[in-house]
Formats: C-alpha cells, structure tokens, sequence
C-alpha cells in the first residue's frame, strides 16, 4: 500500500484535499496494531495471491494504514437500524424549485469570428447560431478542431487517439444539404466533441489510459456517446486519463496544463479538462468517481459538472466503484455545461443505477427564493465575490455546518474494495507496468474483511442522512474545498466548479476555483447560480498563456 507521502500525491492528484485528510488522520485513533511482514506472509492465504518480499513490505505498511481506517469505521455506533447503502438514493428524486423555460435563441445573432482561435473559444450557443444559420459549416469547424488537437497534443499530452475519420464523415453528411433538411437541429449538432478515454467507441481503441490495453477495441458504443450521436455532436479524439482513471499520468505520458505546462493537468480527466481550456474541443465528457472532474475543472479553469449519482448511464464506460463513478460534462462555461448535460443524461444501456428525472435548459429559477449556504472560514462574507454576488440576485444566505462526528476519510474504503474487486484479474496476474499507484492499493484491499466493506456502506448510509436533512433547508451551498468533496461523492449530490480568479506566481498563472453543490437531481439550480457568477465575471473567458503566446 501507499506510504504517507505516495498517498498525499495520489491525494493531490485525484484533488482530495490533504490538509482535511491530515486533519482526520489526527482525529483517528492511533491504537491500531502494526502489520508486520510476517502477519502478512502468514495471511496470504485468505486472498489467495502470493507476494514477493518487496510487495509483502510495501503491503504491511499499507494494511496499517487500513487497520487505522477500519478501527474508525468500528468506533462509530453505527447501530442496529442502519441499512447499507445498497441503493444510493434515499428518494426517487428532489425535484428543482420553480424555474421557466428560456428560449434558446434569445440572444442576438452573432458574426463568424474573423480568426480560427475566437472561433475555437467561442460558447456553445454562438456555435450553434453560427452553424444554424450556415454562416459556417461543420466540415470546417470540425477540421479547425482537429487541426487544435494536433497542434497542442505534443506540448500538452491530451490526446490518445483521434477519431478523425468517423468525425470527418459525420461533418460532411451534417453539410449535405438533402441530409441535413431530414435532421432536427439540436443545441450540439456540428459541435466537435472529446470523451475521456474510458468510454468505449466502436473502431477506435479503449484503452483506459494504461498499456496493456492501448490497443483493445471494444466493439461498443458507450451509450452516452451513443446518445451524443443521435444530438449529431462530433467526437473528435479520445482524451487522456490516468491510468484506470488514476491522476493525469497515463501510459503516454503526463497530460500537462495549459495555464503552467510544467504542471500536470490532474486527474483523471486531464486530458478533457486540459483540451478544453486549450480551446481544442467545443466541449468534453469526464467521469469522477473522488475528484475527477472537479480537481482537473480547478487546476485548468474550465467549468466542470459533476452530476448526481445515477444521472447519466455509464454503460460501455470503464467501471472504478460501481457505487461512486458518475458522468459529466466539462466545459468553457456553465450554460455550455446545461446544454451538454441535458443531450447526456437519462435512462439507456447497461446500469442499473440510472434514473429519468426531467432536466431541460435553458431553464431559469427564481433567485429571490432560493436559500444559498456557507460554510463560515477565515475569509468574511462581504469579501466573497460569489457570495456578493448571489446576494445582490436575491439569495438568503445561510451559515452551515457539513457533518462532522461522522469517519468520512475511512470511507474510501468503499472505492479501494470496489476497485480492488473490478481489477482482481489484474492483481491475481501479477500485472503493475504502467499502473500507476493502484497494484498496491490493489493488493493491500484483497485483505478488507467483508464484514468492515458492509460497515462502511452502513455509515455511509448515515452520511447521505444527515446531507439530506441539511440539503432539505437549503437549495445549494458553496464550498470550501473541504472534506465536502469526498462527502458529496459519497452522498451523490451534484457539484459544479468553475474559475474564480487567478494567481500569478513567477512565469506561472494558476486558476483559482469555487463550487456550488446542489440538491440531488437539481443540476438546474447549481448551473443558473453558475451562469450568474459567470456573467457578472469574466474569469471563464480568459485564455492559457499557451494559447495567447502562439496567437500573438
């Protein structure tokens, strides 16, 4: 298993705060028993893998760590009337407050951009007037897009491979005018599009963004590609990940940032995060089981949603925790997220975990109605443009505490068995190459007791508990970027990052980030407070230095 200065990099990456982490380390108790090399020689037999040396060392430090998560999930009293979290949802779904429909072509028709670069950057709605009123075609956009990926994929690492032909095909038939007539237009027709490199397409390789699968095909359409095909979207490349959607380190190398190109992307949908800052995709699709579209969305500035739980189905998509993995847009701005999320999300394929609750947007909500919550911090109300923001549209903000008494940290239990569970095969074969950290997690987690994964769910069912009876007082709240990322994703709320601010640092820009989690099954409140952070700021707007330097 990971030491502890491997498991605050894995941590870093997969955007997990580590100072929370180390907050509950501390809180933990420290009477935990040390694995010795011995205990785990003598203990092989129960997952029936034999170690070497170095594994049976690195897995005894690891199962200490684990003992210390374990013995906190049993000092909690869970009780006897605690059900496991076998079915995510504590209700069918949390229908949004009152909202009205808002017309797609309010705005005022807009001229094609007298350079490749503003087209590139261009938001969805402009895209689609522009392709609407043939004033471009999808053949060029399309061509434009491809030539972007080409160009900054040896700098940025985002690329894995192309789908240039299936893309180059889906333009010319979208430009034929007999076919064209027989089309419904729809929000993300002609729109060049990235998926993450999990989800599986029909012809080109899946490869999980590890080596021994970088030649696999899997004859299969993810059905969110499937249903992104029938909205006459264009995917034109598979876009890096994490090797089994670990960081941003895969088998062809780290994907890089296009704000500071000597930092990587994280992960693990770097590479949709990152080509969608560069301007190389009108929009992407990542996945998050712990961070995973969130901590990318921060570290590149882009605007990133994370749905609830069970939102989107994940049928053809490469499964981490079957309990955890969610779908979600990645994009320049929150109302292209809407548009996306509304082509993606609903019933189809394979995955039981999917629901049908209605989602339409453009849809507006009544601000003056809505009760906003804030987690109090070092920094007063009055200096928190987002929540001055809010406040001038009308919101009543609320102070509010995230659950405390409950070992959330321990949790993770939950992912590492599921994990653990899904690549057996891999663990059993003695397979590491390329793997990033995940063989040991993988070896350390064939020794969790049943017993303590079914405890974990049980707590976890008092976790989503208690977040329902704080979400039932309010609409949304902003965080902190505390322990609420790993909560929420135990819990399945939705969440929704976006770029706040910048922060030069020598030759470097970082992007700053807020987060607005929502209710469950309420994406359209977390994105209409999105969209008016974001037209009262122009911080989504702003380019990479990579960009504008090749520009000028």
């Amino acid at each position: 298993m990971l030491n502890r200065r491997q498991l605050m990099g894995w941590l870093s990456a997969t955007g997990i705060g580590t100072a929370a982490f180390h907050r509950a380390l501390a809180a933990q108790a420290t009477t935990a028993q040390e694995v010795t090399v011995d205990m785990v020689r003598q203990a092989e037999w129960i997952s029936g893998i034999e170690l070497t040396e170095d594994q049976r060392v690195q897995t005894a430090t690891g199962l200490t760590r684990t003992l210390q998560d374990l013995e906190a999930l049993r000092s909690f009293d869970v009780g006897y009337d605690s059900w496991p979290a076998l079915k995510l949802h504590l209700q069918p779904g949390q229908p949004s407050r009152e909202s009205k429909p808002e017309g797609l072509n309010d705005s005022l028709p807009v001229d094609a951009p007298d350079s490749d670069d503003d087209l590139a950057f261009l938001p969805l709605r402009k895209q689609h007037d522009l392709l609407r009123r043939g004033e471009i075609k999808a053949t060029y956009l399309t061509q434009m897009y491809l030539d972007r990926l080409k160009k900054y994929d040896p700098q940025l690492k985002f690329v894995v491979n192309l789908t240039e032909e299936v893309a180059m095909v889906k333009a010319a038939q979208l430009d034929d005018p007999k076919s064209r007539r027989l089309r419904t237009f729809s929000p993300l027709t002609g729109i060049p599009y990235g998926a993450k490199d999990l989800m599986a397409y029909p012809g080109y390789p899946t490869t999980w963004g590890a080596p021994q699968f970088s030649q696999r095909v899997i004859d299969h359409k993810a059905f969110v590609l499937e249903k992104l095909d029938a909205q006459d979207a264009v995917l034109v490349a598979k876009l890096s990940l994490g090797a089994l959607a670990m960081g941003d380190k895969w088998y062809g190398g780290p994907t890089r940032n296009p704000w500071n190109i000597e930092q990587g992307a994280s992960g693990s949908s770097a590479g949709s995060a990152s080509a969608t800052a560069a301007g190389c995709v009108g929009f992407s699709i990542g996945s998050e089981t712990l961070g995973s579209i969130v901590s990318p969305s921060i570290r590149c500035g882009v605007t990133g949603l994370r749905p609830t739980f069970g939102r989107v189905s994940r049928d053809g998509c490469m499964a981490l925790s079957w309990s955890m993995d969610k779908l979600g847009p990645i994009c320049r701005s929150a109302d292209d997220c809407g548009f996306v999320f509304e082509a993606i999300q609903g019933k189809g394929g394979v995955d039981p975990s999917v629901v049908d609750v209605p989602f339409e947007w453009p849809h507006l909500v009544d601000f003056k109605k809505l009760k906003v919550g804030y987690i109090q911090g070092e920094q007063d109300v009055k200096d928190r443009e987002e929540l001055q923001i809010l406040r001038e549209r009308g919101v009543q903000l609320v102070p509010i505490q995230l659950p405390k008494d409950i070992p959330t940290w321990p949790l993770t239990t939950i992912l590492f068995a599921e994990a653990a569970s899904q690549f057996d095969p891999l663990t059993r074969d003695g397979i590491e190459e390329g793997l990033n950290s995940w063989p040991a997690i993988f070896r350390r987690s064939e020794f969790i007791p049943a017993v303590d994964y079914i405890r974990a769910l049980r707590i976890r069912r008092r976790l989503q508990e208690r977040m329902q009876e704080l979400m039932s007082e309010i609409d949304f709240f902003v965080s902190s970027g505390g322990d609420e990322l790993l909560i929420t994703n135990m819990t399945g709320h939705p969440s929704i990052a976006m770029p706040s601010g910048f922060v030069e640092n020598g030759d470097s820009i970082q992007p700053q980030s807020i987060q607005f989690v929502g209710r469950l099954f309420d994406e359209v409140t977390i994105l209409n407070a999105a969209r008016a952070f974001q037209q009262e700021t122009d911080y989504h707007l702003r380019r990479p230095p990579l960009v504008s330097k090749q520009q000028d």
